[in-house]
């Protein structure tokens, strides 16, 4: 038995294909697992719980049968879906969590996150998401039609895509002094978070001793799922 993490499917109308692997995969293998971990970024955007695109409904259903049959899903919000709320997460039968969160896994100390706040050279995501998170924000938005906010969803896409394009790579990864800060404010030696979509295990030193950062992969191309048991953790592709 392992407990799986994945993170970044960015779940679309537009890629049936991906929803149909993450079906597969929440009915085959991770029925299996002690838990599942769902680190940000399940949908491509999310402007309310009051959604009634069939996607949603599609996706929920699929994770609350897993739910159901006894395997506890949890989800912490991402840059995409952050407005998914306790509604939909009840629909589904999901646990939301905070972002950070620390869990005991296998008796390690472990701490979550989506990764977009270790970001901190990426100044101008950082004040978008300050605006975005704002719950006054956040409830304006909410307030208004379906259709205004599939075009506001729409719009920023687009410019994410600008965005990602235009700006410098390094900026678009974790910053390593924000990293080695938040390990240490938590007293922990091991990370695991997504949002880069650059998968690999970084092996670290905080306060002198072994540290791991574990980054999982997208679904774009990679269908990345990390499982961690007892004896370690591995990270794979299910493309």
């Amino acid at each position: 038995m392992s407990t799986l993490f994945i993170s970044d499917l960015h779940l679309d109308a537009s890629r049936p294909q991906i929803t149909a692997l993450f079906q597969n995969f929440l009915g085959g293998e991770a029925r299996d697992a002690d838990a599942l971990y769902i680190l940000g970024d399940l949908f491509e955007s999310w402007i309310g719980d009051d959604d009634d695109a069939e996607l949603a409904t599609q996706v929920g259903g699929a994770l609350r049968a897993l739910s159901d049959a006894g395997v506890p899903v949890f989800f912490m919000h991402g840059n995409r879906d952050f407005l998914l709320g306790r509604g939909y997460a009840d629909r589904a039968g999901i646990k939301l969590l905070s972002d950070p969160a620390v869990i005991d896994l296998y008796c390690e100390k472990t701490l979550l996150m989506h990764g977009d706040t270790l970001c901190t050279d990426d100044q101008a995501y950082l004040k978008f998401r300050e605006q975005v998170r704002n719950p006054i924000w956040q409830r304006n938005f909410l307030a208004q039609p379906l259709a205004v906010r599939r075009e506001f969803a729409a719009r920023a896409r687009a410019e994410s895509q600008r965005h990602t394009a235009n700006a410098k790579p390094d900026i678009m990864d974790v910053n390593a002094t924000a990293v080695d800060a938040i390990l240490r404010e938590h007293g922990v030696h091991r990370l695991i978070h997504g949002h880069t979509h650059r998968p690999f295990v970084h092996v670290l030193k905080i306060a002198d001793k072994a540290a791991t950062r574990i980054v999982l992969g997208d679904w774009y191309e990679q269908g990345s799922v990390l499982r961690v048991d007892a004896d370690g953790a591995r990270l794979s592709a299910l493309i």
